[in-house]
């Protein structure tokens, strides 16, 4: 069983004080980083223990807190949302933020800056393939049951190689959003994957995601497994 480090990364975005959190498995500096973006809910165990399945691969993993608070599943869903909306009304603030998340996984010891990827979960799937469409120099993104919809900014070339797990009964996406991603990473010429599950919905990867209570949005355990082990392989590529 492996010894996790966790701490505090305490950070200040435009005034708001944020506060990630870094696990690591090793002491070793210079580690390959994988960046965690989290679903709606923030930093919960969830992330965490997908943070502890990396960092047993010998990477440093930050778990990005978007929010500036810690909401508990189950209790704050509505004040959760609200803050997700708040944050998807600005794009470009929005960009703006998860370029200072990457600046700051590249600050930490334990960090290799020049070997950084993210991965995100729902809104936090958009949130890498917002970080991709910044053209913010990271060797890839993945994104678990994203939203797909562009930001609506200037277009830029993507040098972050791409990977989209994705649950083709998805209520939030549906497979028109899916050609457009595509053409989108197509014309800015990305290296990109989009990986479908048939009869897979939203939020496939979190075993309590039914308790959101939103029809569509439900684990699979096929799904979750199988985009976890493309995502090794994907990271096995970026990282060497």
């Amino acid at each position: 069983m492996s010894n996790y480090s966790e701490r505090g990364v305490d950070s200040d975005f435009e005034g708001q004080r944020v506060d990630h959190v870094l696990v690591t498995s090793a002491a070793d500096a210079g580690q390959p980083c994988v960046i965690i973006f989290p679903a709606v809910m923030g930093v919960t165990d969830l992330e965490l223990g997908f943070a502890r399945r990396l960092a047993d691969k010998g990477r440093a993993v930050l778990v990005a807190d978007l929010f500036g608070r810690r909401f508990t599943p189950g209790i704050d869903r509505d004040a959760a949302f609200t803050a997700m909306g708040k944050l998807r009304e600005d794009r470009g603030a929005l960009r703006r933020r998860l370029v200072a998340v990457l600046d700051s996984a590249r600050e930490q010891a334990e960090v290799d800056g020049s070997k950084v990827a993210a991965i995100g979960f729902c809104f936090g799937g958009q949130c890498a393939l917002d970080l991709a469409r910044s053209g913010a120099d990271i060797l890839g993104i993945a994104s678990f049951h994203g939203l797909f919809d562009p930001p609506g900014l200037d277009p830029q070339p993507i040098k972050a190689k791409v990977a989209a797990y994705h649950g083709w009964e998805d209520p939030m996406v549906p497979p028109e959003a899916v050609v457009a991603l595509a053409k989108e990473l197509t014309d800015a010429g990305a290296d990109w994957q989009i990986h479908a599950y048939g009869h897979v919905g939203h939020g496939f990867t979190n075993p309590n995601a039914s308790q959101i209570g939103i029809a569509g949005v439900e684990y699979n355990a096929a799904a979750a497994r199988r985009s976890w082990a493309a995502l090794e392989d994907f990271l096995g590529e970026l990282f060497g």
